[in-house]
């Protein structure tokens, strides 16, 4: 089925599959397995969903790496698709993906974008998982889980670009998708710290030879860097959105905000209850939903967790650490019981608990606070 005609491109959803046939010579820059880096010669793109986000090998996947030009090439004849083809790979629904286009004068910059970062997401920097060595991938630990996840991202651009000017989309991309997942507070799945993608993102960008004076410029001070950020974000919203739920909406979530620090939902629940008095700890665990969500007890964790973020980078000392998270803590507890004339106290009963860095106990003294505010709630 088309989809529509995007500056001198047309694009498709097959199957399985999105595709941008070209109606001219385009530039591409791309991280294809096989049609990689910088091309002039290609005929179309394609993003392509090769399984399921989890539990799902295929045979087929195996020949991904060990023999990525016959992989692409089963692609293109099942598909009847030209060899001159650059490929993106992920587990994303293709009926998920989001299309953005922003425009200024004669310009105009179209994103198409699929992802999931559930089960992937990363921190730049983070620990590796797999060494690569002749050719093969080693990996790093046994055991390690099965990652899945991918941000996918094909750009097109109705004008023409210098090289280096492509070689700029991608850090403009790659910007923008970490912009938004920062805005989404999405937790890296391998360290305590926010993620700034996934650990298989791709991309391939594209512009039409147009033979006009080629555009020099794709950053932020340039209107092509400004409408290139804009499409991205906004398709990068709308796929993690249908793919993932993930909207600043499911996000409004204390235990969103702890996650990567280890938290999971039966072990809060159980970790507040049992502070709690018997019957208050029962009232609790039917209501967990209304603690979690309460946007002003979000709000004062997302204090609390960014506090920890600032003394983890270095801009809060360690000396003023135990000051720092009693004071957010207690406007934790403050906001869960709504009771701002027990903030003192709150301060009070919460200096006597165990403050550090690690996160278990800072994850004990959430729960203490948590538990603290809602002891106090029905007192009424």
């Amino acid at each position: 089925m088309k989809l529509g005609d995007y500056g001198a491109a047309e694009v498709h959803r097959e199957r399985k599959m999105l595709i941008v046939r070209f109606n001219r010579p385009h530039r591409v820059i791309s991280t294809c397995r096989v049609n990689g880096g910088i091309h002039e010669d290609l005929e179309c793109l394609f993003n392509h969903q090769s399984c399921e986000p989890a539990g799902h090998s295929r045979k087929e996947l195996k020949t991904v790496l060990s023999a990525p030009e016959r992989y692409l090439q089963g692609l293109c004849e099942r598909f009847e698709l030209p060899e001159k083809t650059a490929s993106l790979g992920t587990a994303a629904n293709m009926n998920y993906a989001a299309i953005e286009t922003k425009s200024f004068k004669n310009l105009e910059v179209t994103a198409i974008c699929t992802g999931g970062v559930e089960g992937n997401a990363g921190r730049v920097g983070d620990p590796a998982s797999v060494w690569e060595q002749d050719g093969v991938f080693e990996p790093l630990e046994k055991g390690g889980k099965e990652p899945h996840g991918t941000i996918n991202t094909i750009l097109l651009i109705n004008r023409e670009l210098t090289r280096g000017a492509m070689v700029r989309t991608i850090m403009t991309v790659t910007e923008a998708k970490t912009a938004v997942l920062q805005e989404l507070a999405v937790s890296s799945r391998y360290s305590d710290g926010l993620a700034t993608g996934t650990g298989t993102d791709q991309i391939a960008v594209a512009c039409a030879l147009t033979g006009d004076t080629p555009l020099t410029s794709a950053g932020k001070h340039a209107k092509l860097g400004e409408l290139i950020g804009s499409a991205v974000s906004g398709a990068i919203r709308k796929t993690l959105a249908l793919q993932n739920s993930l909207t600043p909406g499911n996000q409004r979530s204390i235990l969103e905000h702890i996650k990567r620090f280890g938290a999971g939902r039966e072990h809060m629940t159980e970790s507040i209850a049992r502070r709690l008095q018997e019957e208050t700890a029962a009232v609790f665990r039917r209501n967990f939903n209304s603690l979690d969500r309460d946007p002003v007890a979000v709000g004062a964790s997302c204090s609390l967790v960014h506090a920890r973020d600032k003394v983890a980078w270095g801009i809060l000392p360690q000396s003023c650490m135990r000051e720092i998270f009693i004071m957010h803590g207690a406007q934790l507890a403050t906001g869960i019981s709504h009771r701002v004339e027990r903030y003192a106290d709150f301060s009070r009963i919460l200096s006597l608990e165990p403050v550090s860095m690690n996160n278990h106990d800072f994850l004990e003294f959430v729960y203490a606070s948590c538990a603290l505010g809602y002891s106090e709630k029905w007192k009424d």
